[in-house]
């Protein structure tokens, strides 16, 4: 079934923290080396989009559990998945390749198999694509504003080669998530479009947002509205907000999204905010009863968790929105089928 009739249908549920559900496994440097990487003078230990190729076992795992959570919507291991990002472990376009055609063929394989056992529910693939280590937009060195650490033209480049080998692996849809400059992801959208039309065929868009603090604004410092604005020219199928903020803290910016959008609205925000040890506390029942207040107001369509956000997570939040219907919307054609 295509996924805009499902969305017509029932809030669907995304997956949540990869990083998270890694951090269980205590892996070690050589879990990040394979024959080829065994030599590699330098540290990757923590480069987790890598463990695609060199410990698929736990990637699948991690997927499996998400989807007998009641996920329908799986993201791949990529969010670090650009030669700008993977420039911090002295990793090229070969292995930046490897890494996105890796990730979406274990996520496309696990979400077959399930899909197998159930196939009144079908199970998606989001080639997730991260907001890079870099900034369009603004300059990373305060005495000097006007420098740039990236182009436009590099971050087109960069995500052109992301896409068309998560693409090649198998993604249904492509997730531009955590977008904290807007310039960043409209990179993003240029690069799919090329893409598209070089292969002939559109897929479905998920453009995500963060917040980044109480001012409720985005790093390059548009507030929610302003970023909707700024995107929603592009063939999207949604619009949304993820991570820096704990749900109870999204719900005022979603509501924004709700009222002033026509595509449909996604929301996987952090199981709250992070303590003085850097860990998540809010327990999934807690979470759970947090986004319930979403799915009462009729404010998404698509659901999932973030930061500190487990299968437990998603199980609680699955079952509290298949008690609601999924927020109305002016639905567009299907893209791409």
């Amino acid at each position: 079934m295509n996924i805009y009739d499902l969305l017509k249908e029932r809030i669907l549920i995304l997956d949540g923290a990869m990083g998270t559900m890694i951090q269980r496994y205590k892996l070690e440097e050589k879990d990040f080396r394979n024959e080829a990487l065994k030599d590699y003078p330098h540290s990757l230990k923590g480069n987790n989009d890598l463990l695609s190729i060199t410990r698929p076992d736990v990637i699948k795992a991690i997927h499996r559990q998400y989807l007998d959570a009641g996920a329908d919507i799986l993201e791949t291991n990529t969010f670090s998945g650009t030669v700008i990002a993977q420039a911090d472990y002295y990793l090229g376009e070969d292995w930046v390749y490897q890494i996105n055609y890796q990730s979406a063929k274990i996520a496309r394989e696990v979400a077959d198999e399930v899909t197998a056992l159930t196939p009144s529910k079908p199970r998606f693939v989001a080639g997730s694509m991260g907001p890079t280590t870099k900034l369009a937009s603004m300059s990373p060195d305060v005495n000097d504003p006007g420098f740039r650490a990236v182009s436009f033209d590099e971050l087109c480049e960069a995500f052109k080669t992301q896409i068309g080998a998560l693409l090649d692996g198998g993604a249904d849809l492509l997730l531009m998530e955590t977008v904290t400059d807007t310039l960043n992801v409209k990179a993003a959208l240029f690069a799919a479009q090329e893409v598209f039309e070089e292969r002939g065929k559109n897929y479905p868009i998920m453009v995500s947002g963060t917040i980044t603090d109480a001012s409720g604004r985005t790093l390059s410092g548009q507030t929610t509205e302003a970023f909707l604005v700024s995107v929603e020219h592009a063939p999207l199928m949604s619009i949304g907000l993820n991570c820096a903020l704990g749900a109870s803290a999204l719900r005022p910016y979603l509501q924004v999204l709700a009222s002033k959008s026509n595509l449909f609205v996604s929301a996987y925000p952090n199981a709250g905010l992070p303590n003085e040890m850097g860990q998540y506390d809010e327990s999934p029942a807690y979470m759970a009863q947090q986004v319930e207040e979403f799915c009462k107001e009729g404010l998404v369509n698509i659901l999932g968790g973030c930061c500190g956000t487990t299968p437990d997570h998603i199980k609680a939040i699955a079952e509290v929105a298949a008690k609601y219907p999924p927020r109305k919307v002016a639905v567009p054609l299907a893209i791409g089928h």
